[in-house]
């Protein structure tokens, strides 16, 4: 289990989160299993059915408890801090910003920060327009379908990537104008890979403060992948032969290895599975061997045919 390292500066929350175990505080988990903190419960159960991403309690916690202490001082006639709650989210593909974008979208819905909690998805195409002015016009569409809950921008920094005349400035342009006019009506979550999202945001110094919570998801291990997988198949009523287990522990570790700083953990996981279900079929098919067993069991064979294939459509 990893733990969240948190740092702040400049009012800021960085969110680290490292491979290491923590240390449970019983005097803390007695006080959120209060009926008053329902909102924080609900989203700590849906993490807990997940795997790999048991962390991010650390860094929901910590801005539940933010948010549920400004109502508090509220309440008590004192100032409430200033909460502006836009983020980024940096990390590969498949390992879990998106899924936790909704889980922060229905926690802030259930205290009442946000209207509605949905979660609008988009990209780059989404965004920016083929000429003068449409850009505009399509950013402004995307952020009043996302009041009231999140916009999420998944690799956020294609948007910078033509330069001063891509129309990509346009675009951050508008988003970041809707930030200041509207910064309590949605929340914007900018995501992609980290070096790519540190040199973003570098190269436009005037957003790193407009997004005061920044979290970085770290790749899964190959445990982690493993039970992702055998909980997909599962869901299939698929199993893995004893020798496909141990023939996709030496895939996963390989394929890491190749590339591990734009590796697509759950995304390959999921895709390598199906391919190895493929392979199962056809192999079958030729074998003629259609009892129950047979149906629901992958060898090692598919897995290293499934694997093959994916390295051939890189």
């Amino acid at each position: 289990m990893n733990q969240a390292d948190s740092m702040r500066k400049k009012g800021q929350i960085n969110i680290v989160l490292k491979k290491q175990q923590q240390d449970a505080n019983p005097v803390q988990s007695k006080t959120f299993e209060k009926v008053e903190h329902t909102p924080y419960q609900h989203v700590e159960r849906a993490l807990g059915e997940l795997v790999g991403l048991h962390n991010m309690k650390s860094f929901l916690k910590e801005v539940y408890a933010w948010l549920y202490l400004n109502k508090r001082r509220e309440e008590c006639g004192l100032l409430p801090n200033q909460q502006t709650l836009h983020m980024v989210f940096k990390g590969n593909p498949g390992t879990g910003k998106t899924t936790v974008a909704r889980l922060v979208a229905t926690l802030f819905r259930e205290m009442g920060v946000l209207e509605k909690g949905h979660l609008i998805e988009a990209e780059r195409a989404d965004l920016v327009g083929e000429y003068i002015g449409h850009t505009a016009q399509k950013t402004r569409e995307l952020i009043k379908k996302a009041m009231g809950g999140i916009l999420f921008v998944d690799e956020a920094y294609s948007l910078a990537r033509g330069g001063e005349k891509d129309f990509g400035k346009e675009a951050i342009d508008t988003l970041v104008k809707a930030m200041e006019d509207s910064q309590h009506d949605f929340v914007l979550i900018l995501a992609g890979y980290p070096k790519e999202m540190d040199r973003f945001l570098s190269l436009n110094p005037g957003l790193p403060s407009r997004f005061p919570l920044k979290v970085t998801f770290p790749n899964y291990d190959a445990d982690e992948l493993m039970t992702i997988g055998e909980k997909m198949l599962s869901k299939r009523q698929y199993r893995l032969h004893p020798l496909a287990k141990e023939e996709l522990n030496h895939i996963l570790i390989h394929a890491k290895s190749r590339d591990e700083e734009h590796f697509s953990n759950g995304r390959f996981i999921r895709n390598l599975i199906e391919r190895a279900i493929r392979s199962q079929a056809v192999r079958i098919l030729e074998e003629e061997d259609y009892g129950k067993e047979a149906l629901m069991t992958l060898t090692a064979k598919d897995m290293k045919l499934a694997y093959k294939k994916t390295i051939e459509d890189e």
